[in-house]
């Protein structure tokens, strides 16, 4: 379920030639730990033994892909080059670097396999909120949410087998924090992933649409930690839901709101805007109105440490930081509250924002993606959540100015809290 792969098979049984997968294993990656490496790491094995069995080579490389790729590409005689894409920054240079070291005879394609409609098709710019991207989605979504070809058993062996590859010698090229432990309820890989997606199709899509902002009940779909590492096809997902909207058209619709519609939107902003990990990335109006109240007094202040042992006041607060500590996820109904609360607890929003990138990166499964710096507004989206991008409307008080403000009171009000945090209490 990869176009970009399916497109590199197209190209290597046309001019009847091997296909090589690589995957280039950088030492680090923003504030990734040993939590989200074995991840991804025991998801590649999987790729790894069905890239055997169809008798396709798959090469782990150590080391950043300018040093390590074009080198491969030279050494095994390869005619061309095709790459997914991401709109974040690293990885933006890292297929520049690449471009730039390879070859000019070596054509380099990117194809854009892990959003529905490509992000540069969707839009060619920045677009303002859900509603000014939604129409222009939907209209390309016949053209594109098809179903896949299969990738079928390549028919032209290379000249010489991949190296075996020791997996565990490769945790020793890693240069990342080994304190941050594995979860245990999200089992690595697309077999299991897509046992996600069977059973939130069977259990709890049916009340995804009426229940998905109760963090105590049942509802979500899990999903992302396989998303985010490409371990499931979010274009699998949804046509696999999809074919469940007769009987749970509200769940469906609202589904595909937020894993197309939301997500896509998320992309689109980290693609046109370059500073969207930073507070420049918001609109004027928003940074206007967080300077005009920069200097407020804040009812309380934490440091780094505090909040990320979840040790504030609020025990809602302190209970979703647990969760999302413990389980490497956050409720997202719980996302957009964390994320005020940081920008009321620290001393400017500048360092709001750094702390909760640092933390979301650090903890989330799906971390370090558009997401987590804008994502819908549900899924609190740190720039999103402290910096407003769609709150123009509120009315101006201390800290937030015209930012959306959320309280405690506001959370009882939606669902049990106490619940809550009993199932996330500190333990000592």
């Amino acid at each position: 379920d990869n176009w970009a792969f399916l497109y590199a098979q197209r190209l290597a049984l046309k001019q009847e030639l091997p296909l090589h997968v690589c995957f280039c294993l950088v030492p680090k990656f923003l504030e990734a730990t040993i939590r989200q490496y074995r991840f991804m790491l025991r998801g590649l094995q999987e790729v790894a033994e069905e890239c055997a069995e169809l008798n396709i080579s798959f090469h782990l490389l150590l080391g950043y892909a300018k040093d390590v790729l074009p080198t491969f590409v030279v050494e095994h005689g390869v005619g061309g080059l095709v790459t997914d894409f991401s709109p974040l920054r690293l990885p933006r240079q890292w297929v520049e670097d690449v471009r730039e070291r390879l070859p000019e005879d070596v054509p380099f394609a990117q194809v854009d396999a892990h959003n529905i409609v490509p992000c540069w098709v969707a839009s060619p710019k920045q677009e303002y909120s859900a509603r000014t991207i939604r129409g222009k989605i939907h209209a390309q979504l016949p053209e594109f949410l098809t179903e896949f070809p299969p990738v079928v058993r390549h028919p032209h062996s290379p000249s010489c087998p991949a190296e075996p590859i020791a997996w565990e010698a490769c945790y020793s090229s890693l240069q990342v924090d080994h304190t941050v432990k594995e979860v245990k309820w999200a089992t690595p890989g697309t077999a299991a992933g897509l046992a996600v997606l069977k059973s939130f199709i069977a259990e709890r899509l049916k009340s995804f649409s009426t229940h998905r902002n109760d963090p105590n009940k049942a509802a979500l779909s899990n999903l992302s930690p396989w998303l985010h590492f490409g371990q499931v096809s979010t274009q699998r997902a949804i046509l696999e839901v999809q074919k469940h909207r007769r009987t749970y058209k509200d769940s469906v619709d609202a589904f595909v709101e937020e894993a197309v519609v939301r997500r896509e939107l998320a992309e689109n902003f980290c693609y046109y805007n370059e500073n969207y990990d930073s507070v420049q990335g918001a609109y004027d109006w928003a940074q206007t109105t967080l300077k005009l109240h920069a200097k407020d007094k804040r009812p309380y202040l934490y440091s780094l440490q505090e909040l990320e042992q979840g040790t504030t006041h609020d025990p809602l607060w302190n209970a979703a930081q647990l969760q999302m500590v413990r389980e490497g996820k956050m409720h997202g109904f719980l996302r957009m509250y964390w994320a005020k609360k940081i920008l009321e607890w620290t001393r400017s929003p500048e360092e709001a924002l750094q702390f909760a990138i640092y933390l979301n990166d650090r903890y989330e499964l799906d971390g370090r993606d558009p997401n987590g710096y804008v994502g819908k507004l549900q899924d609190g989206g740190c720039l999103w959540s402290i910096c407003g991008i769609h709150d123009q409307g509120w009315a101006e008080r201390a800290v937030f100015g015209k930012i959306r403000y959320m309280n405690y009171a506001g959370c009882k009000r939606k669902f049990d809290v106490d619940q809550f945090e009993r199932r996330y209490a500190p333990t000592h």
